[in-house]
């Protein structure tokens, strides 16, 4: 069953907590569906009118940024064994490729990882646990916590709410180049973040360490 059909038969309420719930725990660290779900939902009310979309996206928005702060709250307390401890849980997501790619990025951006993260599946995983164990400054993180849970949770209700009537019958006419060209581009897309995945722990492994400060007399 399609995620918005199964959505059509929960009440409205149960779906603005799923909704926070769902995008709460992606935020965190657990990898799930939190777009696809917020997608769904955003299309289903421009559909009907039990499901306000106001409503979805303050719901949207409040599990972005409580989830990423409670995400921020342990991997600051965890640490790097926090991250050996994901990778052996959820090894297609925090593999040592994948947590090379997101550190070397925090380490490019600082805070901007954090806010630009919010739009990138990979990112969006790893930013508060990531932010923690780099112990970032708590405020720039909730700055752009905050900033990138309201952009993309709200902006995405918004476009997609505006624009579902027009997106349904779209698909509805094209359905078949539709799925050909989403599956064209989630390939190109992987084989883009597993090669730069690749290359970031080949330059890491063959960073030579660094040599030892002599002690003064």
């Amino acid at each position: 069953m399609h995620v918005q059909e199964w959505l059509e038969t929960i009440p409205a309420v149960a779906v603005y907590v799923l909704v926070g719930v769902v995008i709460g725990l992606e935020s965190l660290g657990i990898p799930l569906p939190g777009e696809i779900v917020l997608v769904s939902s955003a299309l289903l009310a421009s559909q009907h009118g039990d499901i306000n979309p106001y409503v979805l996206g303050a719901c949207a928005t409040a599990g972005a940024i409580i989830g990423d702060s409670i995400g921020y709250a342990i991997g600051r307390k965890g640490g790097r064994p926090l991250l050996a401890w994901l990778g052996r849980r959820f090894p297609k997501h925090f593999s040592e490729a994948n947590i090379g790619l997101a550190e070397s990025s925090f380490q490019k951006w600082g805070m901007w990882a954090v806010f630009f993260g919010r739009f990138i599946a990979l990112l969006r995983i790893f930013a508060g646990p990531l932010a923690g164990v780099l112990k970032m400054p708590y405020w720039k993180f909730l700055v752009a916590n905050v900033l990138g849970g309201i952009l993309w949770a709200g902006g995405t209700t918004a476009v997609i709410y505006t624009v579902g009537v027009v997106a349904e019958a779209w698909l509805k006419r094209f359905s078949w180049l539709g799925l050909v060209l989403a599956v064209l581009i989630g390939i190109a897309s992987m084989l883009v973040v597993r090669n730069r995945a690749k290359k970031a722990a080949a330059q890491r492994a063959e960073a030579p360490e660094p040599e030892p400060v002599p002690a003064a007399d």
